[in-house]
Parts: C-alpha cells; sequence; structure tokens
C-alpha cells in the first residue's frame, strides 16, 4: 500500500511539475524552482560583474536582453531609463574597451532579499540593495542602504536575462541625465 501511495504520489507531483514548467516557459504562468534559481543566479551575479569589472562592460551588458534598459528612480514604479540596449550598458559596465579605474577605496554591492514572482512575458522582482565600502574607520567600515531594485526578467535562448532593471533610491533626485549626479561624500553619510 505504501508503494501504491509513493506512486501515486510521484505521478502527481511529475504531472504538476510537467504543467507548471510549461506555463513558466510560456511566460504565462507560475515560474519553476528551476527559474527561481536561474533568476536569483542572476542578480547574484550582477554585482560581482559591475563591481569587479568582469569582461569589461560587454559581460555587464550581457545580464540583459538585447533591447534590455537600466533606470533610476526616487520612488518605485517611476522609472527615468538612463540606458538602452547592449552598446549603452557596455558603457555602463566598465566601458567597451576597457575598466574605468578602480577607485581608491572599492565598494561592494549586495542585493539582498530578492522577491521574484511570475509576470505576464516572464518574471518580475523587488529587492534591496545595500553597499559596503572598504574604509576602515572608527566607525568601521561603512555599510549603506541604497534602496533597492525593481526588475522585469525575460526567458531568452541563453536563460533569463533582465529586461529592465531601475534603481530605485529614495533619498536622491535623480535627473534626466546620468552626467548630472553629484559625487557621493560618505564621511558625511
Amino acid at each position: 500500500m505504501k508503494h501504491f501511495a509513493l506512486g501515486f504520489l510521484t505521478a502527481g507531483l511529475a504531472a504538476v511539475l510537467i504543467a507548471t514548467t510549461t506555463t513558466a516557459q510560456n511566460g504565462n504562468g507560475p515560474l519553476t524552482m528551476e527559474d527561481y534559481l536561474e533568476i536569483r543566479a542572476l542578480i547574484d551575479q550582477y554585482p560581482n560583474v559591475l563591481d569587479n569589472c568582469v569582461g569589461n562592460g560587454y559581460r555587464y551588458a550581457d545580464l540583459y536582453t538585447d533591447d534590455g534598459t537600466f533606470g533610476v528612480s526616487s520612488a518605485w514604479g517611476e522609472a527615468k531609463i538612463w540606458f538602452r540596449g547592449r552598446e549603452e550598458l557596455a558603457r555602463v559596465g566598465g566601458g567597451t574597451t576597457g575598466c574605468r579605474p578602480a577607485p581608491e577605496k572599492q565598494s561592494y554591492h549586495l542585493t539582498i532579499n530578492p522577491v521574484i514572482t511570475p509576470a505576464p512575458g516572464g518574471a518580475k522582482a523587488i529587492s534591496t540593495l545595500v553597499m559596503i565600502t572598504n574604509d576602515t574607520d572608527a566607525r568601521g567600515d561603512v555599510v549603506h542602504w541604497q534602496g533597492g531594485y525593481e526588475d522585469t526578467f525575460e526567458k531568452t535562448p541563453a536563460g533569463w536575462r533582465f529586461k529592465s532593471r531601475v534603481h530605485v533610491w529614495p533619498e536622491i533626485e535623480w535627473t534626466d541625465r546620468p552626467e548630472d549626479m553629484p559625487p557621493r561624500n560618505l564621511a558625511e553619510e
């Protein structure tokens, strides 16, 4: 009897998995555990690639769909798109001919607590962003909350990619032009 029940349960779980996988691949239903893991791996790759200029800017651009965008916002759901497409994203990710010089005091981004959900055409997520600066002083190393990310994802033949990523940071009055942003003074924070 136990073997019959176990076989019945296994068959039922397999049917659910097949149905879930089919709808997730079509972008019209629940995500599979594999989808969640792949999306989380993409989120986790992002700061490593960005902070360490892995593969120049093109490795950063590879995290996005070909028509992907990066934007900023002071509030959730109100993006100002700064960069569109592979070439612009490659410049953001470190440069197209080499990496920008590393800052004197290296900083590392940590994307934490992502909430990943299915969405039409793929998936979406919100997460929290903190930054650690290698700048030990009387306060210790600087850890600073920098808002979070609002992401949309699309499954491509190469796997899950960012369709759009928006850095939401309510402390900042974002302009329409990235070059207008003033440099930060961490000593005052």
